[in-house]
């Protein structure tokens, strides 16, 4: 088994892994491993923009109320304060390297997006900021010659010695070869794991790898049951759902029902604008009330050239779709999005096994609450992603033993049975811990994913076996959590305990072979 030694190794391509690998080549050698292209990630398709109290109207202090409103009470204030004031300072690092966000008479134009009280969110293309900051980190990290990158290459196993984390095996799928990558630190920047749901957001490669990895090897994850549905997501029956940005709705979107009416006005003072979590339940409520699979988004009163211009690409998209954006009404329904928890970092990304990191949307920094607001995310990217990197590159290398690993095959006609078990595990995520939850179909879920997995042999060896384990885990971690929060908070939502209750405003902590803990928010 070839090993391949590394100061720094980052598992996942999306921005947190392109801008953790960017600032760890300052201080030695790094590798990026990828189980798809670089270019494949959340953050290439994100649409809206990215968070940053750079005008002088704004404050990192109102970007750091407005980001704990929107958390409903389980933000902690350190890494939040972290995230808007450093956030500017990388964003302002970004515009001087050379990154293009867009500007009218030389000045940024600035979005509005839920949740927030000012125009803050920068963009790039109009409505391909994911694309434009991912594309333009990538540039920065090829132009590294210390930075070696390794595509279509997934990572097996996180390489625990003696309680630390000494590097990664991973099999690469096109020459089928096992690889074992050693360093003094490992970055998990895997990103989230929405495409475990039927409906979702999220591209295939979505599915919460990282997170599994990191349990299997001891790490503690929480806040595993905010799961965060965006509410615009197009709704086309049988099809994937497509993004339509919260930004449309920054720019005065309306979201009516299925008999013309505009309902968020009755629901939030911010109507359309309201919180993420609000919107995605009150679309939720109106479709069960009026039995329909979908609503409408409404751009029919606003200036259609603007809103050409505005969101070129999400225009372009729904044409091809059969839709004019300016003046047809858009079938919407909520679709899972984004993960809030994650594994659990300090400050500086650093979990509690020793060596290893994660940044990015599969940790959980205590940024996110139980509800992310619009446009923390690339933001949280940056930030933390320079942090894990120079944490990391403080660490000493440390000797390790054997390299001597069993080797993962990848056998191609293992593949339709993972995808039949996905697809099954997706449905029953999809009915029973979707936007709303209730502890009978959480108890039936958890029955249904515990049989799943007994049926998984004991000695795993096979990359597609593997990944039914891992999505089996996965899953059973978030129903399980969602069961213990006996409240209505964010992105969890209990049918049967509809309120928020001051004893659940503390993290469910979750470990192997441990039972949950209870962390309350710092005060």
């Amino acid at each position: 088994m070839q090993v391949l030694n590394f100061d720094t190794i980052i598992i996942g391509s999306g921005l947190a892994g392109l801008s953790a690998a960017y600032h760890a080549s300052k201080y030695g050698t790094v590798a990026i491993i990828t189980k798809s292209q670089l270019d494949t990630s959340n953050s290439y398709y994100a649409q809206g923009g990215i968070a940053g109290a750079i005008s002088d109207e704004d404050s990192p202090k109102l970007h750091f109320d407005d980001t704990l409103v929107a958390g409903r009470g389980l933000c902690e204030k350190d890494p939040v304060e972290i995230l808007v004031n450093e956030g500017k300072d990388r964003i302002l690092e970004l515009i001087e390297l050379g990154m293009q966000f867009d500007k009218q008479n030389d000045e940024f134009v600035l979005g509005l997006e839920g949740g927030h009280s000012k125009r803050r969110i920068l963009h790039a293309g109009g409505d391909a900021t994911g694309k434009a900051l991912t594309c333009f980190m990538l540039e920065q990290v090829q132009k590294q010659a210390n930075i070696t990158s390794f595509e279509y290459t997934a990572v097996t196993q996180l390489l625990i010695e003696d309680g630390e984390c000494t590097g990664a095996q991973a099999i690469d799928f096109v020459s089928g070869k096992n690889l074992v990558f050693k360093g003094k630190a490992s970055i998990l920047a895997t990103g989230g794991l929405s495409r475990i749901f039927s409906r979702t957001t999220n591209p295939h490669t979505a599915t919460g790898d990282g997170i599994a990895l990191a349990y299997e090897a001891g790490a503690q994850l929480a806040d595993m049951e905010f799961i965060q549905f965006h509410p615009s997501a197009l709704y086309l029956k049988d099809k994937d759902a497509f993004l339509i940005s919260e930004a449309v709705r920054g720019e005065g979107a309306w979201m009516l029902n299925t008999e013309g009416e505009r309902f968020m006005k009755e629901v939030h003072p911010l109507a359309e604008l309201a919180p993420r979590d609000i919107v995605a339940f009150s679309i939720y409520r109106q479709m069960q009330k009026l039995k329909t699979p979908h609503l409408y988004l409404s751009l029919k009163h606003l200036d259609a050239a603007k809103i050409k211009k505005r969101f070129s690409n999400i225009y372009k998209q729904l044409k091809e779709y059969g839709y004019d954006m300016t003046s047809d009404l858009l079938p919407i329904a909520p679709a899972a999005h984004y993960m809030v928890g994650g594994i659990k970092t300090d400050l500086d990304g650093e979990t509690n096994i020793p060596g290893l990191f994660a940044c990015g949307e599969v940790a959980s920094t205590g940024v996110m609450g139980a509800n992310r607001l619009a446009s923390n995310s690339l933001l949280e990217c940056l930030v933390f992603g320079k942090r894990a990197s120079e944490k990391a590159a403080k660490r000493s290398q440390k000797q390790t033993a054997t390299t001597d690993f069993a080797p993962f095959t990848n056998d191609p006609n293992n593949e339709q049975a993972y995808l039949e078990v996905k697809n099954e595990i997706a449905d029953l995520m999809s009915e029973n811990v979707g936007i709303v939850r209730e502890g009978k179909k959480l108890t039936e879920a958890i029955a249904q994913l515990q049989s799943i997995a007994k049926k998984l042999p004991n000695t795993i060896s096979d990359y597609n076996e593997l990944k039914i384990k891992q999505i089996t885990a996965i899953c059973l971690l978030i129903t399980q959590s969602a069961l213990l929060r006996e409240e209505s908070r964010g992105g969890h939502i209990r049918e049967d305990f509809q309120q928020e209750s001051p004893e659940f405003r503390l993290h469910i902590v979750q470990q192997k072979n441990q039972e949950p803990i209870f962390i309350p928010i710092k005060k």
